[in-house]
């Protein structure tokens, strides 16, 4: 797998074959050369090749949190007291394995991270925030926020135009 860090060179299929997977990963290969106007083969190597070079991390199913038991989502605010890249490159690594973390980020200005994790409910969330946060030597402060209606969720990137860059 290359490097994540490494631009690779998509050209105007891939990235119509992405913007399809984006929208509807189930397709078939067939239905995807069909949506993109390739053959199936050339389809078939370019997702492939998508997959390797991890433009293409991986494809999931999007569950819709109001159908199943969902519980709290909460959006939190974490700063460190040291942050050198040890010290976040450690945070990151100890808040990876929680199942209820869904996304963190580092961010600037600010906090050093905003994390998003779901939990079923408080009691849930004190328990996860003491042994991610709260019980860790290096974190200053903690500052959530519960979300009480979600208005947009979105997984798809806005693609560059290819077109743009032959103008």
């Amino acid at each position: 797998m290359k490097d994540n860090k490494t631009e690779t060179r998509l050209d105007e299929l891939d990235l119509r074959i992405l913007e399809q997977m984006q929208a509807d990963s189930s397709l078939t290969n067939q239905d995807l050369a069909q949506r993109v106007h390739a053959s199936a083969p050339t389809c078939l190597r370019r997702v492939r090749r998508l997959i390797d070079e991890g433009v293409i991390e991986k494809q999931v199913a999007i569950v819709n949190p109001e159908k199943v038991a969902s519980g709290l989502t909460a959006i939190i605010e974490i700063t460190l007291d040291v942050q050198t890249a040890e010290h976040l490159d450690a945070f990151e690594a100890h808040i990876s394995h929680a199942s209820a973390i869904l996304q963190c980020y580092r961010v600037s200005p600010g906090p050093d991270f905003i994390v998003v994790a779901q939990v079923a409910d408080m009691p849930a969330y004190h328990a996860m925030a003491h042994t991610m946060f709260t019980s860790q030597a290096n974190v200053r402060n903690v500052r959530t926020f519960f979300s009480i209606h979600r208005s947009k969720f979105e997984t798809r990137l806005v693609l560059p135009n290819p077109r743009a860059d032959q103008d």
